[in-house]
């Protein structure tokens, strides 16, 4: 399975992120799933593909053309696929996943969380994202979403597209379901 993984980028932030990514990407790897990701070595990115690589796994790094010639670029990628923009890059990994998850981030993870699950709402595809919320980080989404749902601002109910793991093992669970 092609799992596409969106996180943050950022390397000043709760080591506890840090190892939980690591432990994800080893197992994950160690089911031999193939992980796509946005390419850099910075952050939740760098982190997840590094323990991809340490247990064999397949790693594809759809990267813009642009942080290459800044030095972003992982370096032990086994493929990489370059796009021209950050838009680009959620595209080729829309259509290249079977799968997302979405480690902690920011307002990029937020933007590509939402890339995905608003066609999904729309019929366009049938993919589906996993929330990992690690330590509770995605709470607060979470509430915000219920909340909409609550009010009638989002059509149907939107756990079809937007699923949330507490653990690892809930993770694995719902992936393999």
């Amino acid at each position: 399975m092609n799992i596409a993984v969106f996180c943050s980028a950022n390397n000043n932030i709760d080591a506890e992120y840090f190892s939980l990514t690591h432990e994800l990407g080893q197992r994950l790897a160690s089911m031999g799933h193939t992980l796509v990701f946005g390419g850099c070595d910075l952050g939740l990115m760098g982190c997840i593909a590094q323990a991809w690589h340490e247990a064999g796994g397949h790693t594809i790094g759809v990267i813009p053309r642009s942080f290459t010639h800044d030095g972003k670029q992982y370096p032990l990628l086994d493929e990489v696929i370059h796009s021209h923009t950050l838009t680009d890059r959620k595209d080729i990994m829309l259509q290249m996943a079977d799968v997302v998850v979405a480690l902690p981030g920011g307002i990029g993870t937020l933007d590509e969380v939402f890339t995905v699950a608003a066609p999904a709402t729309c019929g366009f595809h049938h993919k589906r994202v996993i929330l990992y919320n690690m330590n509770g980080f995605w709470n607060s989404l979470v509430a915000l979403l219920d909340d909409l749902q609550q009010r009638g601002m989002i059509r149907g109910d939107y756990h079809q597209q937007i699923t949330v793991a507490d653990t690892l093992e809930q993770l694995v669970a719902t992936i393999t379901s």
